[in-house]
């Protein structure tokens, strides 16, 4: 029962508790197991400077010093061949470092063991992660969150999910029974059930920005644009994803406060830019917008609950992009004097902050469009979250996109995404040999058989359908592309970096399987109930508030009325 009602049939959530945990470093104190020598790679990382002349440049520190870094004996090669034993009992760096009279230092809370080349063979891993099962402890290891080759990804992402995994399965746990059915949507846009949420919490570090990505495609096909980039902005930060053929772009990897993640994800880009973000001079003298944010409380300054510093929300009240007249749940009216000593009080103009959080989210655009070989003139802009609308018009000019689609519910249309996801697994596997392809079809169509058995262990679940990908490169490459099959892998990397090395061959490292089920409802069926009732074109200059959202419509655009309740805004000829 909840609230006295009747228990619902499906709970779908989306979290921020694991990103939380990680932005602010308040997960476990973890002990980290490795192999003899490795004990500082997770330290060392690679020689990847994001700027390469900034000698000052912070590193994220590891989540795991030095003192809690041990060592095991024992070795595989590079094919994942035993060539020394694992000393389960030494007394040389290994075992008694870890379970001998030191035991594992007071204070750890979990410990994450990864070890050399276990994402080929996972014999040491499995040795190391009973013994340490048997004394109690709570143990990641590699194998079983992130069986991927490159050691420091891997052990990254296995400290991270030992580091979120304390902190993360309480609050899950506490969802248990609020449903029928309990699910938690993950950064690359699936939903699991509460236990593998609970025990893989470094899934869940994309949660929300995943379903609203998810429900913009879908709302973009309907529209007739299967090409298009959603863009969410909400009250602190701004989520932008590519989405091709319908489909939210993949990515292999993602990176949360500075850590490399090896989990499947969304493809999708987050800067601190939104409604709340805080304007003001810096040193420089240079105007500033975020990432620093006012947040719901006390929020913008004219949302009259004690804010005093300009935000982007008091520049486009001032601005008249959002009418003083009106009135929000829970707000009541907008105080636009507030605003206005807000901004004065900062020495800042409201046209000045919006086009300078204008720049910093046309930027983040044009990285999964331009920067990526994809031509924005084919696309649409899908702008939802309370404040996207308010900016997507002016976004879509500077980019040359030439279709912006409001969809119905944008305020909440991440919510939509998370109702109307699949339920979903997804599988990878390192492969041992790149250039011999001899037994590829086999091990991709068990792994896929692996994923349909891992979900249909939920007895709700029904209808699984699975596919298959590989992470492709030619010889040589240090880096590689998820394609659908090996044939595709030219064109794809011809698109995504304007050329293909001559003579090259194509190697295989890796093999990827997704089982899906369909969700019980649909993104048309959802937002049948929302859909607006507006005829008329809407023709700019204009602000249209809704409960949700307030829309803004330039001078020179104009919004007709569009599938699923969407508002479609194009720019008119001059």
């Amino acid at each position: 029962m909840v609230g006295g009602g009747v228990t619902p049939s499906l709970l779908a959530h989306g979290t921020t508790v694991a990103t939380n945990a990680l932005l602010e470093r308040t997960g476990a104190v973890v002990a980290l197991v490795v192999t003899a020598g490795l004990r500082d790679v997770i330290e060392i990382g690679r020689q990847a400077r994001p700027s390469l002349y900034d000698q000052w440049q912070d590193r994220p520190e590891p989540l795991v010093p030095s003192r809690l870094r041990l060592e095991v004996a024992g070795r595989l090669d590079a094919t994942g061949i035993e060539i020394e034993a694992l000393d389960v009992d030494g007394s040389d760096g290994g075992w008694s470092s870890v379970l001998g009279p030191r035991g594992v230092p007071n204070g750890v809370q979990a410990v994450a063991v990864c070890l050399l080349h276990a994402d080929l063979n996972p014999d040491h891993e499995q040795q190391v992660a009973s013994r340490l099962r048997e004394e109690g402890w709570d143990v990641t290891a590699s194998h079983e969150v992130a069986p991927e080759f490159r050691e420091f990804e891997r052990m990254v992402t296995t400290v991270v999910n030992a580091y979120l995994r304390p902190a993360c399965r309480p609050y899950l746990e506490g969802l248990a029974g609020t449903a029928e059915s309990v699910v938690v949507m993950t950064s690359a846009g699936g939903l699991v059930d509460l236990d593998t949420a609970a025990s893989t919490p470094a899934r869940l570090l994309l949660s929300g920005p995943a379903g609203g990505a998810r429900a913009a495609a879908a709302v973009a096909v309907a529209c007739g644009h299967p090409d298009a980039i959603s863009f969410d902005m909400g009250g602190t930060s701004t989520d932008v994803c590519l989405i091709v053929d319908g489909e939210p772009a993949p990515a292999a990897e993602l990176e949360v406060a500075g850590l490399p993640i090896r989990l499947p994800s969304l493809d999708v880009h987050t800067i601190g830019s939104g409604g709340g973000s805080i304007a003001g001079i810096d040193p420089g003298g240079a105007l500033r917008v975020g990432p620093r944010s006012a947040g719901a409380d006390p929020g913008p300054a004219c949302y009259g609950r004690g804010g005093v510093e300009p935000t982007v929300t008091d520049a486009n009240l001032v601005l008249g992009r959002i009418p003083e007249s009106a009135r929000f749940s829970a707000l009541g009216e907008l105080d636009v004097e507030a605003a206005r000593s807000a901004l004065a009080s900062e020495g800042v103009e409201a046209r000045g902050v919006v086009e300078v959080v204008n720049a910093q989210m046309e930027q983040a655009l044009r990285s999964i469009s331009v920067e990526r070989g994809v031509d924005p003139t084919s696309l649409a802009l899908v702008a939802f979250g309370g404040a996207g609308p308010l900016h997507a018009c002016e976004l879509a000019e500077a980019c040359a996109i030439p279709v912006v689609i409001i969809p119905a519910a944008a305020g909440v249309l991440s919510a939509v995404g998370l109702l109307t996801s699949p339920r979903r697994r997804e599988l990878v596997r390192s492969w041992p040999t790149p250039s011999d392809r001899r037994g590829l079809e086999r091990a991709l169509a068990e792994l896929a058989e692996e994923a349909s058995m891992l979900l249909s262990r939920d007895r709700s679940v029904t209808g699984v359908s699975t596919r298959t990908s590989l992470d492709c490169r030619y010889a040589g490459q240090s880096h590689e592309l998820q394609v659908a099959s090996i044939e595709d892998f030219e064109a794809v990397h011809l698109a995504r970096n304007g050329y293909t090395p001559q003579g090259a061959g194509v190697e295989v490292v890796a093999l990827r399987a997704v089982a899906e089920s369909p969700s019980p409802a649909t993104v048309d069926e959802v937002l049948a109930s929302w859909a607006t009732k507006q005829v008329e074109p809407l023709i700019g200059p204009r602000a249209v508030t809704r409960d949700d959202c307030t829309i803004w419509v330039p001078d020179g655009w104009t919004g007709r009325p569009g599938p699923l309740g969407a508002l479609v805004l194009t720019r008119e000829s001059r």
